[in-house]
């Protein structure tokens, strides 16, 4: 089996990271989260140009292997653009349901001119579960659609939302939502992540919807989303991982005590290999999630898997990150510390590494007993 990229998927990894090298430094993306938007429109319409919004939209042409290459790099500058929940993930259920009127907006999408919400989880949800409390109501050829969405990240900001909520005769139906509606049906609370990102609550009271495509249950559209957005932030924390290993190491060949550089200290050299050894382990999970969903394969246990051993190997560099780097570590002009808050923000969004055991945990019936 061959695991390296193609010619083309190295060519747009190479690409996108080229252009986020070039746009972010540990002082502008600082900078850049700061403002009232929290990324740069310069930056979003840059990855427009080079295709990177698109995505998915056409799996023919490209999927979670182009995706998971992008999100290393993303996750390797800690660029703040919501490639993910303002394009992808909702752009690629429009992609799979919507009728022939509703793909048109795709257009928009890729070209960096709608952003786009993926509304789905609510209070107290946990792991993405695709049973919302949010209800749709149909008066003659008209839908309406009531409940409360968070969080939405990416909701801040997005233009139309893709809903899910409970439909009348039972099942989860997917709808779009003007985000611009008079105030008095949809309602946003935005807010900012620890990690710098940008999030909203929304509540829809008898907000107007359009069913997605023919309208109907959508509960494995749903399921099939929620695995592909776990793997597109699976990837996403690789290449955060990665990174923080790097400063790590170049840290201790530089930072001197008593005398002499700190990768002379044979325990610090040990922890820095196990850094090492915790990321191939995600490195190999992440591979394993994105080339499943490019067969075809939307596995729950095989994406819980991944994301669970992403979130301990994501914890466990992050901390001996910042240990290694001692107070420098936590400040917010250096780099690290917002490389951990990120792992940590990727850990618990749809589904924590608690949350992936107790998938694992349901699905244990479904195996024999291994006997050596």
């Amino acid at each position: 089996m061959d695991f390296q990229l193609s010619e083309e998927q190295a060519l747009l990894r190479d690409t996108t990271r080229e252009l986020l090298s070039r746009s972010y430094d540990a002082e502008s993306r600082n900078k850049a989260i700061d403002t009232e938007l929290g990324w740069s429109r310069e930056v979003w319409n840059q990855l427009a140009e080079i295709g990177i919004l698109g995505l998915g939209f056409e799996p023919e042409e490209a999927g979670q292997l182009e995706i998971m290459a992008v999100l290393i790099e993303v996750g390797r500058r800690l660029a703040p653009e919501p490639i993910v929940h303002a394009a992808l993930a909702p752009g690629s259920l429009i992609a799979e349901l919507g009728n022939d009127a509703q793909k048109e907006l795709l257009d928009e999408v890729a070209a960096g001119q709608r952003l786009l919400a993926f509304a789905h989880q609510e209070p107290g949800q946990r792991g993405g579960s695709v049973q919302p409390a949010t209800h749709a109501v149909q008066q003659g050829d008209s839908w309406t659609i009531s409940g409360r969405k968070n969080p939405v990240l990416a909701g801040d900001c997005a233009e139309t939302l893709v809903v899910s909520a409970a439909l009348p005769d039972g099942g989860t139906g997917l709808f779009l939502v003007d985000a611009s509606q008079d105030n008095t049906t949809v309602t946003r609370a935005p807010f900012r992540t620890f990690d710098g990102q940008r999030g909203a609550q929304i509540d829809l009271d008898e907000a107007a919807a359009q069913p997605l495509g023919d309208g109907g249950d959508a509960c494995q559209a749903i399921a099939n989303a929620i695995i592909r957005i776990q793997s597109a932030l699976c990837a996403e924390a690789m290449g955060a991982m990665e990174e923080a290993l790097r400063l790590t190491t170049e840290y201790l060949k530089t930072r001197k005590q008593f005398g002499v550089t700190l990768n002379k200290f044979q325990t610090l050299t040990q922890r820095a290999a196990d850094m090492y050894v915790s990321l191939e382990l995600a490195r190999s999970m992440n591979l394993y999630a994105a080339m499943s969903i490019a067969d075809g394969n939307y596995d729950p246990v095989i994406a819980a898997r991944a994301k669970l051993q992403i979130g301990r190997s994501g914890r466990h560099i992050g901390q001996e990150a910042i240990q290694l780097h001692g107070g420098i570590g936590m400040t917010a002009e250096y780099p690290v510390g917002h490389y951990t808050a990120r792992l940590t923000a990727i850990d618990q969004t749809l589904g924590s590494t608690a949350d992936q055991l107790r998938v694992l945990i349901t699905h244990l019936g479904e195996y024999d007993l291994a006997k050596l």
